[in-house]
């Protein structure tokens, strides 16, 4: 079986298994979306819904962002980590929304990543959960995931989401991103994996490893 044979193998078990499986973090605009990833970096997505619901009541729109007091903005997202940072990559990236792209988030690669605080993960999962485009977002489970199983061998991001272009399908390639954060996060956990729990262990190139040392090793 090749890797895009296993990625398809994989998706039919995932489609089951996490059927509802979708984007973790709480928005209702394609705006709200961008700046709820940008306040997800270095900080977990219950945090980050956690502060977002007074953020957008207090800030309704593209324009009102663009528009917003920085220390004040900053102040409502403190407890997100690296609020300095973040308030500004939010408040200039808004800015630009409304000079350039007349108030609306962008729909390509290229622009995406003309705005502050946008990165090859976040522009993915815009164009991919708000526009339905293809695009694999690369967080840490997916680097987790596709090296544990075999899909790739590298440690760097950009080139793990070149790779896995070659042997995802298109249709597959967002869902399949959202499926991979559940299964981490339920299964394939970091420090621990559950692998007696895996309903993909016959696919995962780790497990087969294991399991045909311990062959070798009886067979002494």
């Amino acid at each position: 079986m090749n890797k895009r044979q296993t990625v398809i193998e994989i998706e039919k078990i995932f489609s089951d298994v996490y059927a509802d499986a979708k984007c973790s973090l709480d928005f209702s605009t394609p705006h709200e979306l961008l700046v709820a990833v940008q306040l997800s970096a270095q900080c977990t997505d219950a945090r980050v819904n956690l502060v977002t619901p007074a953020l957008f009541a207090k800030y309704k729109s593209v324009y009102e962002f663009a528009d917003a007091d920085e220390d004040e903005l900053c102040e409502l997202i403190r407890s997100c980590g690296f609020y300095r940072s973040k308030g500004k990559n939010i408040i200039a990236s808004s800015k630009r929304i409304c000079e350039f792209f007349g108030g609306k988030v962008p729909d390509t690669m290229e622009d995406l990543l003309s705005l502050a605080g946008v990165g090859r993960k976040t522009a993915n999962l815009i164009l991919g959960d708000v526009y339905g485009k293809p695009g694999l977002v690369i967080d840490t489970h997916a680097i987790r995931l596709s090296n544990r199983i075999g899909l790739v061998d590298e440690s760097d991001p950009v080139k793990i989401e070149f790779a896995l272009k070659k042997i995802v399908p298109e249709e597959f390639q967002t869902k399949l991103c959202h499926q991979f954060v559940f299964h981490g996060r339920a299964v394939c956990k970091a420090a621990k994996p559950a692998c007696d729990e895996c309903p993909i262990e016959h696919l995962c190139k780790k497990k087969i490893k294991k399991r045909n040392e311990k062959r070798e090793s009886k067979s002494k």
